[in-house]
């Protein structure tokens, strides 16, 4: 080898290019050569460079058109690892945005100049105009997997009702008969609900997915799963009956639109569940209170062999429960709907029980008995109007969880206003404030979600998951308030064993939303028993009164009047397993200058 051969040149060009190119190093060494020391050794090296190569149009754009610059740096190669773009390169990486641009348009344009002519440096100068180009396709791109929202009207429905009165069974047999579980699925929890003697248990395992949950035949998480129609879209949320798991239903029924309450017509069943300590009461005192706009009274198991389609069964149970809703404060006739269904065999769910097999369904939905004109349960859910809906308000969204996932991820329900990426928020009560980078429903990209709307969100910004919390409320301007004391106006319902008198110093649970925080009474202004008398100057309250008192929080928490925002001003206080008062927030402190 003769390292002063005169065809031996140090080539740029070469296509993959790597740091043993500090090998060409030696190339200014020619002992001859010193003479003729910039101009000829920059024509002889770039006019072997290769124009259109990538790392020399980068070096190239760094060196701000210096072409003698560019070769110098380009020997050293140690130097050019403080340039990022530099790095991407020998990595293999797309060069983009300028550094690609230059390379398409402006320099191959060039290359067929002579390369000694300064006029020619400008070359890279008209490289940032064509540059947002590709930007601009590569956010074209990107907006691709982003959607509008469905313009299907969304609700929430949550099964409620007292333990084995069918509620995930019901729920699983909507999806199967909406077509959104295959048969095979079907036949396989045929087989593993007659592995364990329950065989009429195989639809509650479309629900109930725990294994905890399919050996005891209990629901203890709130079950989510989705089913559309042609008019709207529908979450269920499967909530449990038992008494030991109500906090669970609290979380579920505090996001749902309408509350569907599930009754045992079999004989027994129904006088269990609705006598008192049975759940049918709890649940439907505490669906009204967390924001029911609808009611749905599905009497179940009227196939049953006690019942068989009995006409005066079916008035019994509705004549019983008629006036306890009415004192829950539901209006009856415009807010609860009756309707007798079979939910595992899907009688009245889907499509209309055999007249054969109940002569007198025809004839009540046709006289619009029961608050209804419909003769199925998926109809009567299709023409439920919803109210109340402004897209245009300021953002709230209830925090139900979060986690980790390549950023910081939120999960709630937006209660009102729209939320969009790019969106600059406000979380309270830290009154921090991010920006939203990405909104999904049911884990498809949107572009924005309205009212109604389940959504996860990404929260940028430098938000950790350490700064959001259950309870949380991402709200815009104006935000809501946070506060540990409010004035609120409650009805007392139950009281522990060991402290039978509501009075100062009474501490329970406050539940609002989806928040939970420990609270205690300091101050009782009124109350008024069952006979209207007010009590000014009460010190103390019994069961069956309305309280107004103050409540102090452990902690602060983000709330609204109830006159303001009613989504935010309701709350339920519980202890010891019990529901002891259901309310709303009549007045906050005043805001701190």
């Amino acid at each position: 080898m003769n390292p002063n051969a005169s065809t031996w040149k140090p080539s740029v060009a070469a296509k993959e290019w790597s740091p043993s190119f500090s090998v060409p190093a030696p190339a200014p060494a020619p002992p001859p050569a010193p003479a003729p020391p910039s101009q000829p050794s920059s024509e002889g090296q770039s006019s072997d460079v290769d124009e259109s190569d990538p790392l020399w149009q980068a070096v190239l754009k760094i060196c701000e058109g210096d072409r003698p610059r560019a070769m110098r740096l380009l020997s050293n190669p140690d130097s050019l690892s403080q340039y990022p773009e530099i790095e991407s390169i020998i990595a293999g990486d797309k060069i983009v945005g300028d550094w690609e641009t230059a390379g398409v348009s402006s320099m191959t344009l060039e290359d067929d100049t002579p390369p000694q002519a300064p006029a020619a440096t400008p070359a890279p100068a008209p490289a940032p105009t064509p540059a947002p180009t590709p930007m601009e396709e590569e956010e074209v791109v990107a907006e691709e997997d982003v959607v509008e929202g469905d313009p299907r009207e969304h609700l929430n429905l949550v099964f409620i009702g007292h333990v084995d009165a069918g509620k995930s069974t019901l729920s699983g047999n909507i999806l199967y008969l909406t077509d959104n579980v295959d048969k095979r699925t079907i036949e396989r929890y045929e087989r593993e609900a007659k592995e364990r003697n329950r065989e009429s248990w195989f639809l509650a395992f479309i629900m109930d997915t725990n294994e905890e949950e399919r050996a005891k035949g209990k629901t203890v998480e709130v079950g989510r799963a989705h089913f559309s129609t042609e008019e709207k879209r529908y979450t269920i949320l499967d909530a449990p009956g038992h008494k030991n798991y109500v906090p669970n239903m609290i979380m579920g029924a505090s996001q749902a639109d309408v509350g569907v309450l599930v009754i045992s017509a079999r004989k027994g069943e129904f006088e269990t569940g609705f006598d008192r300590g049975g759940q049918t009461r709890e649940h439907a005192m505490l669906a009204k209170t967390l924001g029911v706009s609808y009611l749905v009274v599905v009497i179940n198991k009227m196939d049953d062999p006690t019942v068989k389609w009995d006409k005066k069964r079916f008035d019994e149970c509705v004549s019983k429960l008629k006036p306890f809703l009415k004192g829950c404060g539901f209006t009856i006739k415009r807010e609860v709907k009756f309707i007798p269904i079979s939910g595992l065999v899907g009688c009245n769910v889907k499509n209309e029980v055999d007249p054969k097999a109940c002569k007198w369904w025809k004839t009540s939905y046709s006289k619009s008995e029961n608050n209804t004109n419909k003769p199925t349960l998926l109809s009567l859910l299709n023409s439920l109007e919803m109210k109340d809906r402004n897209p245009n308000a300021s953002l709230r969204i209830p925090v139900l969880d979060r986690y980790i996932d390549r950023g910081t991820i939120a999960m709630g329900k937006v209660e009102s206003g729209t939320v969009r990426p790019g969106q600059k928020v406000i979380l309270m009560p830290t009154r921090n404030e991010y920006k939203i980078e990405n909104v999904w429903i049911n884990e498809q990209p949107v572009a924005s979600a309205r009212p109604g709307e389940n959504v996860l969100i990404k929260i940028g910004g430098g938000c950790g998951v350490e700064d959001v919390l259950k309870g949380f409320v991402v709200c815009t301007k104006p935000p809501c308030r946070a506060v540990d004391k409010i004035i609120v106006q409650m009805a007392l319902l139950d009281m522990p064993e060991n402290a039978r008198i509501f009075t100062a110093g009474f501490a329970s649970i406050f539940h609002a939303h989806c928040c939970e925080e420990e609270c205690t009474v300091t101050k009782i202004f009124e109350t008024t028993n069952n006979k209207g008398v007010v009590n000014k100057n009460a010190r103390f309250a019994s069961v069956g009164m309305r309280v107004i008192c103050m409540l102090e929080l452990a902690r602060s928490v983000p709330l609204e009047t109830f006159t303001d925002m009613p989504f935010l001003g309701r709350f339920t206080l519980r202890t010891e397993g019990r529901t002891v008062a259901i309310g709303k927030v009549h007045k906050l402190p005043p805001k701190k200058e």
